[in-house]
């Protein structure tokens, strides 16, 4: 784990692959809360025999948004931002989903620090946020996670 402790150190970081987290696993009774808590009870998610028989992935899959909302958890894992008095979760851009998790997959974030600023005391940081899966050749998505610190 990286520490982060000011926006000098931050905007050291440029330019690097800083880390990835541990795997995760993300079993059915996590996609069937996260279906749960957001209504979107799709079969595809969450019916595991008519996955199996009728799915692409012969089984079922995460929700792409399930995955998009482990970044938090992940990230850190990856980075300890210090001395701050706010982190906002900004927004994520230029994201590509490129393949699809099936449950009981095993999943890790990578993270490279694109550009780091201070806006009139606001840091603004753009991360390249990576999620892999275990034993696929492509990532689950790829796209620019935003943050905004207020240092204290």
């Amino acid at each position: 784990m990286i520490i982060i402790n000011n926006f000098n150190e931050y905007k050291s970081l440029e330019g690097q692959m800083i880390g990835v987290s541990a795997w995760h696993t993300i079993d059915q009774d996590q996609i069937n809360r996260f279906a749960d808590a957001t209504l979107d009870n799709q079969w595809i998610h969450t019916d595991k025999e008519r996955a199996e028989k009728e799915g692409p992935f012969k089984s079922t899959i995460a929700h792409g948004y399930l995955t998009l909302s482990l970044i938090p958890y992940l990230w850190k894992q990856i980075a300890d931002v210090r001395n701050v008095k706010m982190e906002i979760n900004y927004g994520i851009e230029n994201l590509k989903f490129g393949d699809a998790v099936p449950v009981n997959s095993e999943v890790k974030l990578q993270a490279t620090v694109k550009s780091v600023i201070n806006l009139k005391g606001t840091v603004k940081a753009v991360v390249e946020a990576k999620l892999l899966i275990k034993d696929h050749i492509k990532p689950a998505y790829t796209g620019d996670v935003v943050f905004l610190y207020h240092f204290s």
